[in-house]
């Protein structure tokens, strides 16, 4: 797969790279000169335009580098567990779960492993274009400078994909990476965990060189009681690298430039049940910040997946999944005139195409014997226009924006071969298209110093993906069929919220919300053992979000709450009307005291609750509440080393990810990391 797209990342990469020694200057040899050229330096950012007047309108958290630095198991999804609202689909994390189970949604409104939230690294949709879960492993923290949360229905950019929210990643620059980052620890188990970057300043731009590798045994995701001599540790292997490319092209405009290279691999609890990814991206992005600001953005992804599942009776392959090759492809054009600081209005269009294929042969369990041989596929577009214009008017801020969208579902089919290799039976099915008008709209007054008050309303969309419309699955003893027939989920909500900054170091924000998912997709149990992905009518979930910060000397405490009511709604007559989605805790609360006794010094303690919820959409089987403490100090050594430690889940509590039946699969035990972390 790497060298299918080789040079499509070479020829994005010397582009980028042509443009830095062009701006490269000799120093002038007179202080006089030095000093003018030093007042003409071009500043360059690597980020985007950045959030607009109206983002804290729609209750947007930011988190700093600190809090990425932070997290005790390294991983990103470990740091947005920390915002009120965020969700896994699973409570495994990226070392010990089926990476096609990693969507991520926010505002508690359920899912089926599909990402109902919109993950973008520098203005890039990260999910993955036939499954839709987001890369977890492939997206370092120690890379990125700050994450932007906006929970709600998106518009803008993209936004039909943003159906329960955006989390925006924004790459780190010189200024946080230092010029060498390395970082090496180990676990009890003797896991590994490296990391490192090179960043080396080309004339007025600079360079991002880089990488990480995660190895380990991992640990056993069975409990004893069910553990059989088939029963293996959940071990895994990744490894990522990336280089990115800034530049400017001229005193207002800059190039950015990223090619990445990821592949991960895992086994899930039986020998040979063995699941690997892989990916391929490439972006180019140009940025003006001149009169007439605008960000153009073009990117490229080619991503692979690969799945064995094993027999629980017979511990023998039933299926391999031997590839699922996909692609996406798409770009923007956003431009913001020059109407005034108090007035931002952004006019843009944007355009995917997702394409994929799945490749499968099943096999008898007892015998061994090939049963069939299974391809699925199809593409799926979106091209999307929009605008948002925000206006400040003294203390108010008002916001708005109108997106239109095409979506086209396309070229979808299913076909079954015998061992010979004869077709059997083949479905191909009707082109779907369908244009789709959304809004968002809000307001912010800052009544005080101490006192802001927002309000919000807005709809949202979300494609069915090509793994929910072709693909069947199994997870013993379930079986989930998929369905070509499935509509596009609509959303609409609106929430209302009050900050407060009482004092310095100190804020309080409390937001109240009501949203809904019309046309929602879900796994329906239609039989024994037995699934199908259906539209059901909605899922209506409202609630509580609340975040608090405290700052006293070397002290900082950070806390969020989530407390939602949600519910199915599919008809009087169906079983499914008034039970909680599947996978959605009711209440989830995060609580972090950090000190900082002196400088380079840091030492974090994070308790986390995560509410009983249920594994299926009957109430069935359910998974019980889990209360978890991680810690994580730094110790500076001297010359940029610093000692780290770090513990995930000290009370070794029993985190509860799967139950079938009666059948468990458990989340991180008790672990403990030590290594250094260097930076000059």
């Amino acid at each position: 797969m790497f060298f299918r797209t080789g040079a499509i990342l070479a020829g994005v990469f010397a582009l980028s790279l042509g443009a830095l020694p062009a701006i490269a200057q000799e120093a002038p040899a007179d202080d006089d000169a030095a000093e003018r050229v030093r007042a003409e330096q071009i500043v360059v950012t690597g980020n985007g335009l950045g959030e607009t007047p109206g983002t804290p309108a729609y209750a947007a958290v930011t988190l700093g580098r600190d809090a990425l630095l932070r997290a005790a198991s390294g991983r990103i999804e470990d740091v947005l567990t920390n915002v009120a609202g965020f969700q896994q689909f699973r409570r495994s994390d990226s070392r010990s779960s089926n990476p096609s189970a990693q969507g991520v949604t926010l505002r508690a409104l359920g899912g089926n492993a599909t990402s109902r939230a919109l993950v973008l690294l520098d203005g890039v949709p990260m999910v993955d274009p036939f499954f839709g879960y987001v890369p977890l492993s492939a997206l370092a923290p120690d890379t990125l400078g700050a994450v932007r949360v906006t929970r709600g229905g998106g518009s803008g950019p993209f936004g039909a994909g943003a159906l329960s929210g955006t989390i925006e990643l924004e790459s780190a620059g010189p200024d946080a990476l230092g010029r060498v980052s390395a970082q090496l620890l180990a676990s009890q188990r003797g896991e590994t965990e490296a990391s490192g970057a090179i960043v080396p300043r080309l004339g007025q731009g600079f360079v991002v060189v880089s990488g990480r590798w995660d190895r380990g045994k991992g640990f056993f995701t069975t409990p004893p009681a069910q553990r059989v001599p088939a029963t293996v540790r959940a071990a895994y292997e990744s490894w990522s690298t990336a280089v990115r490319a800034v530049a400017p092209i001229a005193p207002d405009v800059e190039l950015q430039s990223r090619i990445a290279v990821y592949r991960d691999n895992r086994v899930l609890r039986f020998a040979g049940a063995d699941t690997s990814t892989e990916g391929e991206d490439a972006s180019l992005r140009l940025v003006g910040r001149g009169a007439w600001q605008f960000d153009a953005l073009a990117y490229f992804q080619a991503r692979d997946f690969s799945n064995v599942v094993v027999s629980a009776a017979t511990f023998r392959p039933t299926l391999d999944q031997f590839a699922t090759p996909a692609q996406g492809i798409g770009g923007k054009l956003e431009v913001r005139p020059p109407l005034g600081e108090s007035n931002v209005l952004r006019l843009g269009a944007d355009w995917r195409r997702l394409s994929g294929t799945m490749r499968e042969t099943a096999f008898n369990a007892n015998t061994g014997a090939i049963t069939a041989r299974r391809t699925a596929g199809g593409v799926n577009s979106d091209f999307g226009l929009y605008a948002e214009n925000d206006m400040t008017l003294g203390r108010i801020v008002l916001t708005g924006g109108l997106r239109a969208d095409r979506t086209v579902i396309a070229d979808g089919y299913f076909e079954v071969r015998n061992a010979a290799g004869t077709v059997t039976s083949r479905s191909d099915y009707a082109r779907q298209a369908d244009w789709t008008l959304t809004w968002r709209g809000g307001a912010l007054w800052r009544a005080s110093p101490v006192v802001a008050l927002r309000a919000a309303a807005y709809t949202g969309l979300r494609q069915p993906t090509l793994n929910e419309l072709y693909r069947p699955f199994t997870v013993f003893p379930v079986t989930t069929q998929a369905n070509a027939a499935l509509r596009n989920e609509r959303q609409k909500g609106f929430e209302a919220g009050i900050d407060l900054t009482p004092a310095e170091g100190f804020a309080l924000s409390l937001t109240g919300f009501d949203n809904r998912i019309e046309n929602a997709i879900a796994n329906v149990t239609i039989g024994t053992n037995l699934r199908q992905r259906r539209n059901v009518d909605e899922i209506r979930a409202h609630g509580i979000e609340a975040t608090a910060s405290a700052s006293v000397g070397i002290a900082r405490f950070d806390g969020s709450l989530a407390w939602t009511d949600a519910e199915l709604r599919n008809g009087a007559a169906s079983p499914l009307t008034g039970k909680r989605p599947a996978q959605t805790p009711r209440i989830a609360a995060s609580g972090t005291l950090t000190l900082t006794p002196a400088p380079g010094w840091q030492i974090a303690a994070t308790l986390r609750h995560v509410g009983q919820q249920y594994e299926d959409d009957l109430q069935i089987d359910s998974l019980k509440a889990a209360t978890t403490l991680d810690l994580f100090a730094q110790v500076p050594l001297g010359g940029g080393a610093s000692l780290v430690l770090r513990g995930e889940n000290l009370f070794d509590t029993e985190i509860v990810t799967r139950n079938s039946g009666g059948s468990i699969d458990l989340g991180v035990p008790r672990t403990v990391w030590a290594g250094l972390r260097f930076t000059m």
